[in-house]
């Protein structure tokens, strides 16, 4: 058995699990850049469940697309961590519902017994914070993919 590759998920909605922080390194990877209204986020604290609706940039087709010469492509995705204690945020304004977000990076820091807290770095200096029992994390594409409204790829400043 091998593990996954980028190409290998190329022409087909992503499924993708992280149980570990290697798992959730293949997630990161995956979401940066992804853009998302701040109303498409929810804390289930019932359920215990966060989940974001983002628009993420296909990072595993960007080479295909560049070799064929056609345009590079978003897709909504459901990124959806279970097992939330507690829900934080800093350097958004919550109440600004016309605020978009671009996610840069989702990190865990360790705490005892597999407890821990998930951070997803967002651009402007700002973040969530996810308490968690355990690392559980998915990411599951939900629509086709859609020509990316820029053309271009991200790029981040230095």
């Amino acid at each position: 058995m091998t593990d996954a590759t980028f190409e290998d998920g190329a022409e087909r909605p992503i499924l993708v699990t992280a149980v570990d922080a290697d798992d959730l390194g293949v997630i990161s990877a995956m979401v940066q850049d992804a853009v998302l209204p701040i109303t498409e986020m929810r804390w289930e604290a019932k359920s215990r469940r966060f989940a974001m609706l983002l628009n993420r940039f296909r990072w595993e087709d960007r080479e295909d697309a560049e070799q064929r010469g056609r345009p590079y492509e978003r897709v909504q995705s459901l990124l959806v961590v279970e097992d939330v204690t507690k829900v934080a945020s800093q350097g958004i304004d919550r109440t600004d519902s016309d605020m978009v977000l671009s996610l840069l990076s989702v990190a865990f820091e360790p705490g005892a017994d597999g407890t821990g807290r998930l951070v997803l770095t967002l651009a402007g200096d700002g973040a969530i914070g996810l308490d968690v029992e355990c690392l559980n994390v998915s990411l599951r594409d939900v629509t086709r993919p859609y020509v990316a409204p820029s053309g271009q790829v991200p790029q981040h400043g230095d």
